[in-house]
This record gives C-alpha cells, structure tokens and sequence, in this order.
C-alpha cells in the first residue's frame, strides 16, 4: 500500500492479522527537480509511507551513500510506538554553490539496513515520473528519462511481473540480520540531457511558436522499503506483497 498516511490498522483487526502478516513497513521519500531551460534545479521534499500492521522489535532503515535518510523502527516494550526519522532522499546531490546539470551522472548508492532487532526479508519499490506546476503527471516525458541505475546480481532481484515502467520493484533475496546492510540496489542517477531538445512547434498567422515540453515540469524519485519477518515467510510475504514466492535454505524465489 501507499500513501496511507501512516495510519496502523485497529488493535481488533491487528490481532487478526497478526499471526499472518507480522509487519509490513515502508519508507517513501520523494525529491523534485524542476527543469529551467539551462539546467535543473532540485526541489526536495521527504514524505514517509506506512502499510500494513506492525510487530515487535521490527525495524528498516533506508540509506544513501552510507547516511541513513529515514528509519522507522518499533520501540521495544511499548505499546505499539515506533522511533521514526525522517530524512530528505537527493539532498546531498548537488554539492552547494553548484546547480543540478542535465547528463551528469551523480552517485546515488541506496540500500536497507536491518536497524530493528529479528532478521527480515525486504522489498523496494521505486518510482519515477514527471509532474507539472500543479503536481498533475506528465505523460509525455518518459520515467526512463530519469535513470536511477539499478544494481542486481548481488542479491537483487527486479520482480519484472510486478514492474512498470514507472514503478520496479526489487526483492532481496536473503535473509537481511539485525544490523545488517544489504548491498546496493541503485549505484547512479541521471536525468536524461536530451530534454532540451524536446520541443513541439505550431504555426499561426505566418509565426511558428516553439514550446520547450520540459517547462515547468519536475522530475520525481520515490523509494519504498517494506519488511516482513522471517517466520512463515511465504505466508508472510504473499499476505503483506501479494507475491508468491518459494523459499529454500533462506533464499527467496520469486514464482
């Protein structure tokens, strides 16, 4: 789920769930570029997503470039309060006093930390697309355009059943320890140099009026980490994800 706001599930619908889906977090953080006719300029803003119902001493964390960006972790012996952080993901991306250059290739190296106190499986989904002023998507200008390079072949896997081309989703298929870090699952992101060149042109009366399709829009990233519990993974994972996956000696297989 998405965009829920954070909100956990009742205690009367919690204990429902609770013997099989254990957790279910995500973290969302979302940063903007609007695009000028020279260059863009990065607009950040962070928001965190929840889903699902929560568990004990549980808890994901979401790093770039070695700096942790936004935690969520279940305090241990509450009642149900977590220790959250929020964080604001491209924020170090362009280094002060120089601007955001269309066709550079910035480092943006993302992975998840087990920062709770069992072991989990997670997932990712990332997102990118384009909005305009008013925050409505822009659908002529392609996500690929924004390319947050992806890394696999260390432990991530892209469920490609799953994927967009605005949204991929990524599963780690082993068993991520407390305290572990799990490889990179983006190493780069560039967004695409060819915008200038993407123009439309009419004519009236005589004078052809050119229009720069990129004027006025922002390019957006977003990156969720959900976790399950290693108990019953299958189970988990197909009541939390709604993916049916084979799990053996720990590694998932995704069906």
């Amino acid at each position: 789920m998405r965009r829920n706001g954070g909100k956990s599930a009742g205690k009367t619908r919690r204990s429902l769930r609770l013997n099989i889906l254990l957790l279910v977090l995500a973290c969302g953080l979302l940063v903007g570029g609007t695009i000028g006719t020279a260059r863009a300029v990065p607009l950040i803003e962070s928001q965190f997503f929840s889903a699902g119902v929560e568990t004990y001493e549980i808890g994901v964390t979401l790093v770039e470039n070695g700096s942790a960006v936004s935690s969520r972790n279940y305090v241990t012996n509450s009642n149900y309060v977590w220790e959250e952080g929020y964080g604001v993901l491209l924020g170090n991306l362009v280094k002060s006093g120089e601007s955001f250059q269309l066709g550079r290739v910035y480092p943006e190296a993302l992975t998840v930390q087990n920062s709770g106190r069992i072991d989990e499986y997670v997932r990712v989904n990332l997102y990118r697309y384009w909005v305009d002023k008013n925050g409505n998507k822009v659908q002529s200008l392609s996500p690929d355009m924004i390319d947050l390079h992806l890394v696999t072949g260390n432990g991530w896997v892209v469920d490609e059943a799953s994927s967009t081309t605005e949204r991929t989703v990524l599963y780690y298929t082993k068993v991520l320890p407390t305290g572990g870090t799990t490889p990179a699952f983006t190493d780069t992101l560039t967004v695409s140099g060819q915008l200038p060149y993407l123009v439309t042109q009419s004519t009236k009366d005589n004078v052809i009026t050119t229009t720069y399709d990129y004027e006025g829009v922002s390019f957006q990233v977003e990156a969720e980490v959900d976790a399950v519990q290693t108990h019953s993974p299958e189970a988990a994972i197909w009541s939390a994800w709604g993916r049916q996956v084979t799990v053996t000696d720990g590694n998932i297989t995704l069906k």
